[in-house]
């Protein structure tokens, strides 16, 4: 279909989109109660859910091209106040998202407007695509030296997939809702020169790449196309992104309308955490019996707390070494 017709807001969701004539395409993320129960779970403090907020969109943007069934997962390590930012994206449509952070570095950071790079300082940003096994996994690796995460993932678009690419991402609360509920929203544009046909094009499903497309090799003239594509796209706002009375419908169709741009099927985003007690049991049992019992708390028992949903396994020692032993049986 075409896009430029009112429909109502939906989130939770990506819709990708195709600009034939620019030899574009794309993918536009809105994620609503999906984030907003993410990031209140924590009670983050604002600085760090918008940087986790970023960090969820650019995760799904890039993990909804996925077209088996894996893993997609984004992960900070750094010596900034947020030393750590972990979002696991499960194809299709699995989203779950934890930050760990110094309480005091970020308070002494103050109450105005902090950059992502006050944030995160230096270390590393690796994006991990896991199929299942260890043949099938992939990561690329970015060093974090004072960038934002936009910057980061344009960066990791050079060096690794060298796919023209502009990403955009931006997060906010209480944007024209009385509940105060977070909000994310990212678009992400790539470029797919000289592909032999553009009907073929149009037709493939969101996010392959056609067999013998050209990479824009470093230091080569940029097609006048993806000129026009990037430009057009630098034009978006932050709040375009996050305002729930503009669908991305009409945000694609304000950004190409001239050019014409071809939206395909909406894909649900859901807030689902993957800890159970199989998996808790499965890392208790990697322990060696003397580490096992210096879990056990002065009550008597383990308790394990899931870092990104908060779920606590209050488990009896004595039933856990029995479980054990009789699956090592």
């Amino acid at each position: 279909m075409t896009a430029g017709n009112e429909t109502p807001s939906v989130d939770d969701a990506v819709l990708p989109f195709a600009v034939e004539a620019l030899d574009v395409r794309g993918r536009v993320v809105r994620l609503g109660p999906s984030i907003d129960t993410i990031l209140r779970r924590h009670g983050y403090p604002d600085a760090v859910a918008r940087l986790l907020g970023e960090a969820a969109a650019l995760t799904v943007l890039l993990g909804a091209s996925l077209k088996f069934e894996g893993r997609f997962q984004l992960q900070t390590k750094t010596d900034g106040p947020v030393e750590m930012i972990v979002v696991d994206f499960e194809a299709p449509d699995r989203l779950r998202a934890t930050a760990r952070f110094d309480a005091a570095r970020v308070s002494a950071l103050g109450t105005g407007p902090v950059r992502d790079a006050d944030l995160i300082g230096n270390g590393h940003l690796a994006m991990t695509i896991d199929q299942g096994t260890a043949a099938s996994r992939y990561q690329g690796v970015v060093p974090m030296e004072g960038q934002s995460l936009e910057e980061a993932a344009h960066q990791y678009f050079r060096q690794s997939e060298q796919i023209p690419t502009v990403v955009r991402l931006a997060v906010a609360e209480s944007l024209g809702e009385a509940s105060g509920a977070w909000r994310a929203g990212g678009l992400i544009v790539q470029f797919l020169p000289q592909s032999t046909d553009r009907a073929r094009l149009a037709d493939l499903p969101p996010g392959d790449i056609p067999e013998g497309h050209v990479h824009l090799g470093e230091g080569a003239p940029e097609d006048d196309a993806w000129v026009e594509a990037r430009s057009l796209a630098a034009t978006i706002e932050d709040h375009e992104l996050v305002d729930p009375n503009v669908t991305s419908e009409r945000l694609l169709y304000r950004l190409f309308h001239e050019r014409g741009v071809r939206v395909f099927d909406r894909q649900p985003v859901h807030e689902t955490c993957r800890c159970s007690r199989e998996r808790v049991m499965g890392m208790i049992r990697s322990f060696s019996p003397e580490e096992r019992r210096d879990m056990v708390a002065d009550d008597g028992r383990i308790v394990i707390t899931c870092e990104f949903c908060s779920r606590r396994y209050d488990l009896d020692p004595t039933e856990v070494e029995a479980e054990i032993a009789s699956n090592a049986g």
